[in-house]
């Protein structure tokens, strides 16, 4: 809920998984997005073990940002997280990784 209300302080277009299977499910079925942010501690199927699976699908252009409370970005690195960051998360650190993605994409299509 917090990162959804960041999120929306910087217009993006938001879109959830209940747990890691059901975001692994959305890319099976086709769907596309610019970045994820990804919890260590989801039901059903955690964080790090969706980011391999979507990694394995192919998917390599879509920013993954790890989540966690715990120090887990060695364990989010290791499967193919391109960033990690602590919780509690803050605004300005989101922000910046949000203008990234604006900017890559921005250079992609130009």
């Amino acid at each position: 809920m917090v990162l959804s209300a960041m999120l929306r302080r910087f217009h993006c277009e938001i879109t959830i998984a209940k747990n890691g299977k059901e975001a692994v499910q959305m890319f099976l079925e086709g769907k596309k997005f610019d970045i994820i942010f990804c919890d260590k501690d989801m039901p059903v199927m955690s964080g790090p073990e969706a980011i391999e699976k979507i990694r394995t699908l192919g998917e390599i252009h879509v920013k993954i940002v790890g989540v966690s409370i715990d120090n887990a970005q060695e364990e989010f690195m290791r499967v193919g997280a391109d960033e990690f960051m602590p919780k509690p998360m803050e605004l300005d650190v989101v922000g910046a990784i949000i203008q990234e993605v604006i900017k890559k994409k921005n250079n992609d299509t130009v």
